[in-house]
């Protein structure tokens, strides 16, 4: 549990808002809690380590595909995950949902390596629907086995924006262990309106102290108290335990009324044990937590940097090494097909035609890399597909695809795979515009196995300081585990003992979007949907790390703006 702090506490769905394949516009967004009770247990020495997979199914062909995972808790049986599922509700839809429950044995991001606990389906009106939006449902998908229950609670989410930053320490809090002091963490849960609570956020452990001061927290207000600012907020104290067995050190109630005092006596709070109040006559307290900071600030959204004026600048990197195979025969990668579009050419058409949208001059730099170039043979990881150095601009997407297209045809496949120059290309154009006013997305589009993952790791760790996403999407069938590592869902890359700043790489495999009816513009909407997804979060983190506000968007015309004329 040491490392489980909630990393996000909301996945915003701001691309999501409008759904390309359904045309829909959201009636609400939803707040999915879950937690578990009476899991089996399938580790030797220990409990089970449990994580929940949600799966949602599309409207229109009824494949499962991940929504996201909760943190792992470690050691226990009967776990309450901290992290939140964050959906669309729409009423007048049936949206199915399965929750797949797994026991997480190792680092690796492949459900296949780790053991299944069982699954549970049902859909949102289901758990929206059930008495105070509380569904209990057993867990099945093992057959003679009882796989416990699994308790999914959804609240609908107010459109409050704040964030409350806030720092707590302690005095004097009990000694639960028996060869050192404490190793204390706090949980913090919101009230519901029928009185049971919903646990919102968990400290870090510190270790060995009685008076010990935590780290700094971010977390929405609608987290702590959904608009309501009298609403009780219940704070637990633990002292960690390895085996997961956590020793409870007493409790105490507040409110965000209260909080927003900031620093003072009111804000200094007993941590109380009602179990050793009614045993000890003479028990006072198991000692005092004081609130040492609280700040509110307005989250800003990624349309609201849009509409102040934030330009976003698409720049394309194709892979041209050889293992795609000749682009004279059908087999390749690069192969044009008179009559349909190759994975290189849907890829980038699927990405660009929803990012070009936010770029006024519809100008894109299009790069290649790992080729021959004419005349003299020299291999190259960073050229311009449409032959000028001084000038790598496109005209909107047809104009990239005819530079693609173009370069097939004088271009000489080769190698290796280099990645770092295109990104260290794209960080130089970065780095000379850090004040908000332009973000950066590349796109890379790759057949494969990298050649200088050293070197690309560290131009991702620099590249995660300036206003830049990188997108990268794995075309053909090869294994593709290196570029999950460079995705740094799971965990945060690194290089030379640096660790990234942010996380800005997202991949996905282009397979797994390939509709089976044959449907490209199904598969490149679902691509599009789940590439671009994570790029509005960036550009809010990196706005956010620099401290840059929106600007405020121009006024809107009104007649009043126009000179007045006389009629003759």
């Amino acid at each position: 549990m040491e490392g489980d702090v909630m990393d996000k506490v909301e996945a915003t769905a701001t691309v999501r808002d409008f759904d390309p394949i359904s045309g829909s516009i959201p009636a609400t967004k939803v707040e999915i809690t879950v937690s578990c009770r009476d899991l089996l247990d399938r580790d030797t020495f220990s409990k089970s380590d449990p994580l929940v997979v949600l799966y949602t199914q599309g409207v229109e062909c009824k494949q499962w595909r991940e929504f996201g995972r909760t943190e792992v808790i470690d050691n226990t049986l009967n776990p309450d995950f901290v992290r939140k599922y964050i959906l669309d509700y729409f009423f007048e839809e049936k949206q199915n949902l399965r929750f797949d429950v797994y026991d997480i044995d190792s680092k690796s991001p492949d459900l296949a390596k780790h053991d299944f606990l069982g699954q549970v389906y049902c859909t949102l009106g289901e758990i929206v629907g059930s008495p105070a939006s509380r569904l209990e449902k057993p867990l099945g998908g093992i057959p003679g086995k009882k796989c416990g229950t699994i308790i999914l609670s959804a609240e609908e989410l107010g459109n409050c924006r704040d964030y409350a930053t806030m720092q707590f320490c302690a005095n004097k809090l009990d000694k639960k262990d028996f060869f050192g002091k404490s190793d204390p963490f706090m949980v913090f849960y919101r009230s519901n309106e029928d009185g049971t609570f919903t646990i919102c956020h968990k400290t870090e452990v510190v270790k060995n102290t009685l008076n010990p001061v935590w780290q700094p927290f971010s977390i929405p207000v609608r987290a702590l108290c959904n608009g309501d600012y009298d609403r009780t907020i219940k704070v637990e104290v633990y002292d960690w335990d390895r085996d997961g067995s956590h020793d409870f050190i007493g409790e105490f109630t507040s409110s965000y009324k209260e909080l927003c005092r900031g620093q003072s006596q009111l804000n200094v709070y007993e941590v109380v044990n009602a179990k050793k109040k009614i045993k000890k006559k003479r028990y006072i307290n198991s000692g005092t937590v004081s609130l040492l900071s609280f700040i509110v600030e307005s989250e800003h959204t990624f349309l609201d940097y849009i509409k102040g004026g934030t330009q976003i600048h698409f720049t394309v990197a194709i892979d041209f090494t050889a293992s795609n195979g000749n682009p004279s025969q059908s087999t390749s990668l690069h192969y044009m097909n008179p009559y349909q579009m190759n994975a290189y050419a849907m890829a980038l058409k699927a990405v660009g035609e929803i990012i070009q949208d936010y770029d006024s001059d519809k100008m894109f730099p299009a790069l290649g890399f790992g080729a021959k170039l004419p005349p003299d043979g020299r291999v190259s990881h960073e050229f311009p597909l449409n032959g000028n150095i001084e000038n790598p601009y496109c005209n909107g997407m047809e104009g990239i695809l005819e530079a693609y297209h173009q370069s097939l045809k004088t271009v000489q496949l080769y190698g290796p795979t280099n990645f770092a120059p295109v990104v260290n290309h794209v960080a130089r154009y970065a780095a000379a515009v850090q004040d908000g006013s332009q973000y950066f997305v590349l796109l890379i589009i790759t057949d494969g196995v990298i050649s200088d993952m050293a070197q690309t790791k560290e131009a991702i760790v620099n590249a995660a300081k300036l206003p830049m996403s990188i997108i990268i999407v794995g075309v053909g069938q090869a294994e593709f585990d290196a570029m999950v590592e460079l995705d740094g869902d799971d965990i945060r890359i690194s290089s030379r003992g640096k660790l990234a700043e942010r996380d800005i790489v997202q991949f996905v495999p282009f397979r797994d979007y390939m509709d089976r009816t044959g449907n490209h513009v199904l598969s490149m909407a679902r691509l599009a949907k789940d590439v671009l997804a994570e790029i509005p979060d960036q550009l809010i983190s990196y706005m956010k790390s620099r401290g840059i506000k929106p600007c405020p968007p121009p006024p809107a015309y009104s007649s009043g703006d126009f000179p007045q004329t006389n009629s003759v």
